[in-house]
């Protein structure tokens, strides 16, 4: 098509001013502190329990709000009830709302003296300034990335296909799990690598409720910013780097999964 080297050029121009460059930073910031240092600070105990628990956290909460966002977004499209529009507008409450505003507002609600942590408390269950809360508060931003996703697709689903499956007596579960469900596999999983991908990078909204506990409630953003106001540039930088590192390869198997899951349905 005519144009390509120009808009090529002015692509590949943009992404370098505004990622490459100043993520190559990172690695050239992190080479002056020699592989002893690198290593001795990004297997640090502490270190390493925050990465768990970001990592674990990030994927607990997206593999939630694939479930539910699942449901929501089915429940809006395929149903016609009384307060539908004021719902669908709910679900982009965690993209409007400052993330601190999150922040404090979940802590409110799930400490012990909380609407929902007092009646958790009994149970002995504990949210705030737990690893618990984080998966909460992890899950509360990465909502609408799912609804949002699985939502246009679940509209322009034809009913034909649906009336057809019935017709040839196929339950409404074996529809969903044959007919619909291989449809919903790509807009999926592309919910959740922007759920995970969100959640992995979160500070403002579980910086409050985690109580930020080292070896406990710490995460790797919040370890980051300790670092810089250490002045430890180099470590902040190494640690950095190695959740680029992660960050990318986690994206990237999600996107081949994403291709392999095209490619299936198409040929389904």
């Amino acid at each position: 098509m005519p144009g390509f080297g120009l808009t090529m050029g002015y692509t590949v121009t943009y992404l370098s001013l505004l990622a490459l460059i100043p993520l190559s930073t990172i690695a050239f910031e992190t080479a002056g502190m020699g592989w002893n240092r690198f290593f001795a600070v990004v297997t640090s105990p502490r270190v390493l329990a925050a990465f768990r628990l970001s990592l674990g956290a990030s994927i607990v909460g997206a593999s939630v709000n694939v479930v539910f966002g699942l449901i929501v977004a089915w429940t809006l499209v395929r149903y016609r009830f009384p307060g539908r529009a004021i719902l669908d507008a709910l679900v982009d409450l965690p993209f409007a709302l400052p993330t601190s505003v999150a922040g404090i507002t979940l802590t409110a609600i799930y400490a012990q003296n909380g609407w929902i942590g007092k009646l958790l408390a009994p149970l002995g269950i504990r949210v705030a300034f737990t690893p618990l809360g984080v998966i909460v508060a992890l899950t509360f931003i990465g909502l609408p990335f799912v609804v949002r996703t699985v939502q246009p697709v679940l509209q322009e689903l034809e009913p034909e296909l649906e009336e057809a499956a019935a017709t040839l007596g196929a339950t409404r579960w074996q529809t969903f799990r044959r007919v619909i469900g291989p449809m919903l596999i790509p807009a999926t999983i592309t919910g959740f690598a922007l759920a995970f991908a969100r959640a992995l990078g979160e500070y403002g909204s579980v910086v409050f409720i985690s109580g930020n506990l080292p070896m406990r409630t710490e995460i790797v953003p919040l370890l980051i910013m300790n670092k810089l106001e250490e002045f430890d540039y180099q470590g902040a930088t190494a640690i950095a780097l190695v959740m680029l590192l992660i960050s990318f390869t986690m994206l990237f198997l999600i996107n081949t999964m994403q291709r392999w899951a095209v490619r299936r349905s198409r040929m389904a």
